[in-house]
């Protein structure tokens, strides 16, 4: 129901405008006709044919005014929200005007009310003029309060980029009531702008000037108004405006650009990734939907961090069916709500279970039969993992493992292993589990018609556990940032180009390959941490402390992507290399891959001197992670307790990998 306060609100305005409206007619009549003889009264009386025409003029006012009124209603002159009044209300009112002195002309002369042919084009003037004015004379004045009165809470903001883009943020900063930011001044590097205005703001200099007008201007917040600039050139920018103490804000992309999307919802605070200076990773889509369009696609550790975008991604392509295999509920939950959601015609199936018990993975392969399988479910957290290594081989190699034996039983026509750099010359436990995955991989590639690839890939910015979102806790909490080392330096990459390319490798699958991605330059995460500090506002080292904890067990100062037996050959995309596979004695690995399964089983063992029997690269200390404790004898090892998972003796794996 219509409040009726707001009815008889709106019925008072509407009758003030149209009271307002009628003075006007009456005004511009009389001016209009003075207007003719320079606003001299003396003049209009002493020409021939003045007070007929002054005669008439009044004669007909009553029928002009009625005809005004009805147009003007006719074009919502009474209706319109002038609060927010713009260019088409003003060409309403305009046009309005304009017509109703042509229809006082054409019945003036229909009439034989004779009036001086200048006059109807005076009159339609001063109409205009006086019906503009009563239109949006309130907006200008509300708008001229608003600023005034908010200028002393509003956020200073310089804008970079005096494109379309820069100019429709600054417009509707300007002409939005709910925004309390006030643009100051505008930077570009296109010297033909400089000292020029935009909606009123000044473009005050080049990128060279951002600091000093920061400064100059008491600016709180910059806002990065250039959607298509390369990724290089984005990050010089950044890099000269997180010297200053002000908020980052940009827009996502050029595509918003393309939609007419530029607005104020569209900023984004500037996230760290767009320091790396790097273009983002372009995949061939086209290799990509021939590979998955109309297959059974499997995600194991669907709902972790790649694992969820790698689901997310395959949506996109029309699978005949998707898979995810999670162990934690919760994750599977999310995951299957934000895929029902955004794509309802889905063929969805959420499964629960873990890579390590056999007899589950056998039966998940045996009733769905995949056809792509992407293996992304894995203990990663390297401190954790050099805490509990029984752990990461159980879950790292024996999962992998056992998804790789379901596989080729049951047809799979590719498998595709998430893996990571920390495999090359690993240090740790997990990157050495990775690498065992990698051989397995490597081997089942000759054991049946799947074709097998392992993606090897550096940190994955904000992936679950990775460091970025410590350091916002950290900085949240008011710090301090932790840093293992000064020097540590790390290859990054976003959870989408991670995703791409995995999906790239299992396109361009072979078999055997170990794909690799070329992330540009390495970034010390020091320089990570400075970052992130001043793009959250404050001051590394003065607003929040960055403390040195020192290198943690099996942590390297710098990671590698290959190691020198593999070589690296190109793909058709030049971001993509692959490393060629290194060849070893299947049979001997097989023996000792079977003794390390039976020794993770142990417990409260040191089995990093079987690991480093399968991975001679894998360097690490003797006693140094379980001290006191006694290597396993494996011979006189028949009393280990059940694979509670598997149900079934560990000592009873056959060789042939058969079981």
């Amino acid at each position: 129901m219509v409040n009726p306060f707001n009815n008889k609100q709106l019925l008072v305005r509407r009758a003030g405008l149209i009271v307002y409206d009628v003075l006007a007619v009456i005004v511009s009549s009389a001016v209009g006709l003075l207007l003719r003889f320079d606003l001299s009264y003396e003049e209009l009386i002493h020409t021939v044919g003045g007070y007929v025409w002054q005669e008439n003029l009044w004669k007909f006012l009553p029928v002009n005014i009625i005809i005004t009124i009805v147009i003007f209603w006719l074009f919502h002159l009474y209706s319109s929200l002038w609060t927010y009044a713009g260019i088409p209300e003003m060409t309403a009112t305009v046009t309005a005007c304009l017509l109703t002195s042509a229809v006082q002309a054409v019945l003036m002369l229909l009439l034989n009310l004779h009036m001086p042919r200048s006059y109807f084009f005076l009159y339609a003037i001063v109409l205009n003029m006086l019906v503009l004015i009563s239109r949006f004379a309130y907006r200008l004045f509300r708008t001229f309060v608003q600023k005034r009165t908010e200028r002393a809470k509003s956020i200073n903001v310089m804008v970079i980029g005096a494109g379309e883009a820069g100019n429709s943020i600054i417009r509707e900063m300007n002409s939005s009531r709910f925004i309390q930011k006030s643009v100051m001044c505008v930077i570009d590097d296109d010297p033909t702008k400089i000292g020029n205005y935009i909606q009123g703001v000044k473009v005050v200099g080049g990128r060279e000037d951002i600091i000093e007008n920061a400064a100059r201007y008491d600016i709180d917040e910059i806002i990065v108004a250039m959607p298509a600039a390369e990724r290089k050139q984005l990050k010089e920018i950044l890099d000269v405006c997180k010297e200053t103490k002000c908020e980052l804000k940009t827009l996502p992309g050029i595509y918003q650009l393309v939609n007419g999307e530029v607005n104020i919802s569209q900023l984004r605070k500037v996230e760290v990734e767009d320091l790396l200076g790097r273009e983002p990773i372009e995949v061939d889509i086209d290799s990509i939907l021939e590979s998955l369009t109309g297959k059974i696609v499997l995600v194991t550790g669907g709902g972790g961090s790649i694992g969820s975008e790698l689901c997310r991604q395959i949506a996109k392509h029309d699978p005949k069916m998707l898979i995810i295999f999670e162990i934690y509920e919760n994750s599977a939950y999310d995951i299957q709500q934000e895929l029902a959601e955004s794509f309802p015609e889905l063929t969805l199936k959420v499964l629960i279970g873990s890579v390590r018990n056999t007899q589950r993975v056998k039966d998940v392969f045996e009733t769905y039969h995949p056809d792509i399988v992407y293996h992304a479910a894995a203990h990663k957290h390297v401190p954790l993992m050099e805490m509990s290594p029984n752990e990461a081989i159980k879950n790292n190699v024996m999962g992998t493992w056992k998804l790789a034996q379901a596989a080729v039983a049951t047809g799979v026509r590719k498998f595709v292993l998430i893996s990571t750099d920390k495999a090359v010359n690993p240090t740790n436990i997990m990157g050495a589990t990775k690498r065992i995955c990698e051989m397995i991989v490597q081997s089942y590639n000759h054991r049946g018609n799947t074709v097998f690839v392992a993606v090897r890939f550096g940190n994955v910015l904000g992936s679950n556990g990775s460091v970025i979102p410590l350091f916002r806790k950290q900085i949240a909490s008011g710090g301090p940032v932790t840093v293992t080392d000064p020097r540590i330096i790390r290859y990054f990459m976003t959870i989408p180009e991670a995703v791409s390319l995995v999906l790239q490798a299992g396109a361009y699958a072979k078999g055997g390959e170990i794909f690799i991605l070329d992330m540009g330059e390495p970034v010390k995460i020091l320089d990570l941490a400075k970052n992130l500090i001043r793009l959250s506002g404050y001051v590394p080292g003065e607003d929040i402390e960055i403390k040195f904890t020192g290198l943690r067990p099996g942590e390297k100062l710098y990671e590698e992507m290959l190691m020198k037996e593999e070589g690296m050959q190109e793909t058709p995309n030049k971001l993509i290399h692959i490393g060629k596979p290194i060849e070893f004695d299947e049979e001997e690995f097989y023996e000792k891959l079977h003794e390390l399964d039976i020794a993770s089983r142990s417990e409260k063992l040191d089995v990093h001197r079987w690991v480093k029997e399968l991975v001679p690269t894998y360097k690490y200390t003797p006693g140094t992670y379980i001290p006191g404790e006694t290597h396993l004898d494996i011979e006189n090892a028949p009393g280990l307790p059940k694979d509670e998972d598997a149900d079934m003796k560990v000592y009873e794996i056959k060789r042939d990998d058969e079981q």
